[in-house]
């Protein structure tokens, strides 16, 4: 669920947490709505995505925030210690103190996931979500139900898992506390209470997160302006140049609505 970082990134500022955590990130001001990017699980800010899309919203004049989660990219902490929730509160404290006024949130893979609880705990910002290959639920879903026995047995002994990663030599690293922290966020077992209008698109030949989980989560959601787009082709990243193309009109068409 990694992306790999673009080259020559500028130096981030910092956002200040609770308990020393420093928040990196990088700002570009602008109009309304805001743009704010939500990277994938050991992915960050520097990804192809999120590079691009800030070069859109720039070129468009249109406010745009990326950032790294505790443990991710430049931000401080170590990953280990990461779990939904922290992850989940890093992307509302960056949403309070880094922007102003109604903001889509575009969520990549567990960033997908981390989009939607932000949205639920500031409704009142939120006007609108894009989905890139989302994954609510994926620690339970994907992870542990997917998990040998084997596998179980050693995060139940030693806490945690490194499973080899098909995009780098890092293998992820999955924590016990990560798998039972995140089943206190999980989503897809009942109804969604968010009705802003809400775009998901989701490669079906994703290996990593089945594209199912998009329409899942599109019957969940409460509002009725909720749009799945299926790429028969695409794959997890969804980072080639159509599928920015695609991302980007998206973005763009969301955006106009809500200034409507």
């Amino acid at each position: 669920m990694s992306e790999s970082p673009a080259d020559d990134a500028p130096v981030p500022s910092f956002l200040e947490r609770d308990g020393g955590h420093r928040l990196a990130y990088h700002k570009t001001e602008g109009e309304a709505p805001g743009v704010v990017f939500l990277s994938g699980y050991m992915s960050d800010m520097t990804g192809t995505k999120a590079i691009w899309l800030e070069s859109q919203c720039r070129a468009r004049g249109q406010a745009f925030l990326r950032f790294d989660y505790l443990g991710h990219g430049q931000s401080s902490g170590a990953f280990e210690e990461g779990t939904i929730g922290q992850w989940m509160a890093d992307a509302v404290a960056a949403l309070d103190a880094l922007t102003e006024g109604p903001q889509i949130l575009v969520g990549s893979s567990m960033g997908g996931w981390l989009m939607l609880l932000a949205a639920l705990a500031r409704p009142q910002r939120v006007a609108g979500l894009v989905g890139i290959a989302a994954a609510p639920d994926f620690t339970e879903e994907l992870m542990w139900q997917g998990f040998s026995p084997e596998v179980r047995n050693t995060l139940e002994r030693e806490g945690v898992y490194r499973k080899p990663s098909p995009y780098g030599d890092q293998p992820y690293t999955i924590t016990r506390r990560l798998i039972e922290e995140g089943r206190d966020h999980l989503l897809l077992g009942g109804p969604i209470s968010l009705t802003c209008p809400v775009r998901l698109i989701h490669g079906m030949a994703d290996p990593d997160v089945p594209y199912q989980v998009s329409l899942r989560l599109a019957e969940a959601l409460a509002g009725d302006d909720v749009e799945v787009s299926l790429v028969k082709t695409g794959e997890h990243r969804l980072s080639e140049p159509q599928d920015l193309q695609r991302l980007g009109e998206s973005l763009r068409a969301l955006s106009d609505q809500v200034l409507a």
